[in-house]
Order: C-alpha cells, then sequence, then structure tokens
C-alpha cells in the first residue's frame, strides 16, 4: 500500500509489513562507529592477511593494487573478520566490528 505523504516528506510504502523506502537497521548499525580496540585492526599482533583474510603464514599473494597502496585492507589483521571500507577522494576507513576504525590518515604507508 502506497502512502502519499507531505510534499516535505519522503514517501514510504509498506510491502507485507516492512516498510520500504526507510533506511534499514542493519544500514544503521553499519554506521555506527567503534572505538579501537587493542590497537585497531591493523595494529597488534597481524594474524592475518588485511588483503585476503587468509592466515599470514599460508603464503597468500598480495594483490598488486595493495602493494603499490592503492588498495584499502577489506580483513581485520587480528581477528580475520570482513572489515566495512568507506572510500573517498581523499583517502579510506575501515571498520572491524570487534577491533575498531582506523582511517588512512593515521596510517604512513598507506595513500
Amino acid at each position: 500500500m502506497v502512502t502519499a505523504g507531505l510534499p516535505d516528506e519522503p514517501r514510504i510504502r509498506e510491502v507485507r509489513g516492512s516498510k520500504v523506502g526507510a533506511p534499514s537497521t542493519r544500514a544503521v548499525a553499519a554506521a555506527k562507529v567503534v572505538a579501537p580496540k587493542d590497537g585497531g585492526p591493523l595494529g597488534g599482533a597481524q594474524i592475518y592477511n588485511v588483503y585476503t583474510g587468509t592466515l599470514v603464514g599460508e603464503g597468500a599473494a598480495t594483490p598488486t593494487a595493495a602493494q603499490l597502496g592503492l588498495e584499502p585492507p577489506r580483513y581485520c589483521g587480528q581477528c580475520g573478520r570482513r572489515m566495512i571500507v568507506q572510500i573517498d577522494p581523499v583517502g579510506w576507513w575501515a571498520q572491524c566490528s570487534r577491533h575498531g576504525r582506523i582511517a588512512s590518515t593515521e596510517i604512513g604507508g598507506y595513500r
């Protein structure tokens, strides 16, 4: 059922009990900033490759873009979880749900 709102309100329609067009709770939860813990996702003991998510000792090849400093880390180096990554023209930030957020401005080796 489509509900018409006032001109200043966004139009939201309901489909089987859920509202289409409204921000999901999952998207809102992803935007919450988690404070860095245990040195952050790239701090402390690096057990996992931050570009492939495999154990460091397994010898997985690092992608060429990552070697050139053009690719942000996609996995947490401490727990191996996939991180939320946001890229913008001046840098990037990556956030692990357990170890917090890190930005490219905080690291010297990344561009």
